[in-house]
């Protein structure tokens, strides 16, 4: 696999970097399954459709959800996000898209439904955060 990112539009590094960023916190409340620090990814007026098609609107909706998710049929399940794509949209608005590998606990890769995703992350009060996102779940590792 491939660590390069295909950077479409006037992305600066600084931008490029806070926008990976925004997807490593994700990724790493994801894995410590903390429902909090993964809502504090989003903005608060953010849309979220999650891997089962369940839309989740705004900050505090997506921690509601996520506990009890992350306590139950998640506990055990953890990724590695990789971002594969960076669009500019607009002046700080960046499309995303993300190959979500499952690992174990120690992020090797394990057998297990794969993930890509699409977020828009834009700059907000509170710094860059995913505004929209589209979760969907895969068979096995996505090509290329």
């Amino acid at each position: 696999m491939t660590n390069e990112v295909l950077v479409v539009g006037a992305v600066s590094a600084e931008t490029r970097a806070a926008v990976t960023g925004v997807v490593k916190g994700l990724e790493s409340a994801f894995n410590a399954h903390d429902p909090i620090a993964l809502s504090e990814q989003f903005a608060h007026e953010a849309s979220w459709t999650n891997a089962v098609g369940t839309r989740l609107d705004g900050r505090e909706a997506i921690a509601e959800f996520s506990g009890p998710a992350m306590k139950g049929f998640l506990r055990d399940s953890y990724a590695r996000y990789d971002v594969v794509k960076l669009l500019e949209i607009a002046p700080e608005v960046i499309g995303v898209n993300v190959r979500q590998t499952p690992t174990d606990s120690s992020g090797n890769p394990v057998d297990g439904p794969h993930g890509v995703t699409t977020y828009v992350v834009a700059r907000q009060p509170d710094g860059w955060k995913i505004v929209v996102g589209q979760n969907s779940a895969v068979g096995g590792p996505p090509a290329g």
